[in-house]
């Protein structure tokens, strides 16, 4: 495909070699002879000068390079969208595999496709053009929408609504028990009763191994369009908002609110109990024990000002040297305190 054509469908502005022939994408060091790659990060445009490949995506405030570029105000979506032009998408044959266990009663949309041993459970509906995977699982009166795509070893339990266009990657569990129990009085516990359910709303997606609990009562939501990355445990009645983003190892403890827009983190954790506003930011292996304004941003463990927390960050390394300097201050003012007492 000529650069030009690649300029058009993605709305790029070509800067020279319109005519560049282009077979496939590739990051910035890997990219050969006929790779189009991208720089969307400014720590990168010093290997623009090494690359081999044929053309290069970048944003208008990059000088001009030495290679055919195409220039986008948002250069990654822009390589995002490329990706589409050259990647054959996965999409199994339509049809129910003869090996699929569906229930009688199950009613399932147009155009379905359905692998090998997914068992769909009695009173369940499935939106037209679901695709489902082998060993997908649907607990009784599960619920999906339009062109779902479950990937294999998801399990969607019993009652939990998915909405739209819901991508959900390999093992993923869905309306799993909360994590409630009632302690007693001889030291043992009684299990509470999970009977809410889990609702994810359109154009969300999960990654793999991620965990939603159903809540107690009422419902967990993951908002519309929000993303959940690998291994990211959500516990009941929590709910993460509109377009918020949440990465992996991240764990949300029980009625965790996120608002919309929030970005989350690897490895941050969640105390419960807790409103986190829209548009706040938690850095990675931040630990939250407390509600977050609209627009925070935070870092540490406990989670605080990220700007604080940097020059807090940064004096934490001086600390030997100052309390070498403090002890060696000390011992001059002993000294100073003895020669004074000298007659």
């Amino acid at each position: 495909m000529k650069l030009s054509e690649i300029a058009e469908k993605l709305g790029c502005e070509v800067t020279s070699g319109g005519e560049t022939e282009i077979h496939r994408m590739a990051g910035i060091d890997e990219a050969g002879p006929g790779c189009l790659t991208f720089v969307s990060n400014r720590k990168y445009v010093s290997h623009i000068k090494t690359t081999r490949a044929s053309a290069i995506i970048l944003g208008y405030d990059v000088p001009e390079v030495p290679i055919p570029s195409l220039r986008s105000a948002n250069p990654y979506l822009a390589f995002a969208q490329a990706l589409e032009l050259f990647a054959e998408p996965l999409r199994p044959e339509p049809g129910i595999h003869p090996m699929a266990i569906i229930a009688p009663d199950a009613s399932i949309g147009l155009n379905p496709s359905i692998g090998a041993c997914v068992v769909v459970g009695t009173g369940c509906t499935i939106g037209s053009n679901a695709v489902l995977y082998p060993f997908v699982m649907l607990y009784p009166k599960a619920a999906l929408g339009d062109d779902v795509v479950l990937h294999s070893h998801v399990v969607v339990r019993e009652h939990c609504r998915l909405g739209s266009r819901v991508i959900v990657q390999n093992g993923v569990v869905i309306g799993s028990d909360g994590f409630g129990f009632a302690p007693k009085e001889d030291g043992t516990y009684y299990k509470i009763r999970q009977t809410g359910r889990v609702v994810i709303e359109d154009d969300v997606e999960i990654g793999a191994n991620t965990t939603i609990d159903r809540a107690a009562v009422g419902e967990t939501v993951i908002g519309r369009g929000a993303k959940l990355d690998n291994l990211v445990q959500v516990g009941h009645g929590s709910s993460v908002g509109d377009h918020s983003v949440v990465a992996a190892q991240a764990g949300l403890a029980g009625s965790t609110q996120l608002g919309r827009g929030v970005k989350v983190g690897g490895q941050v954790g969640f105390a419960g109990h807790q409103a986190i506003g829209d548009a706040a930011v938690v850095t990675a292996q931040s630990g939250v024990h407390g509600d977050l304004e609209p627009g925070a941003v935070v870092s540490g463990s406990p989670a605080f000002d990220t700007g604080t927390w940097r020059r807090a960050v940064t004096a934490f390394a001086k600390l030997p040297e100052m309390l070498r300097r403090i002890s060696c201050l000390e011992k001059e003012m002993e000294r100073i305190k003895a020669d004074r007492k000298k007659p």
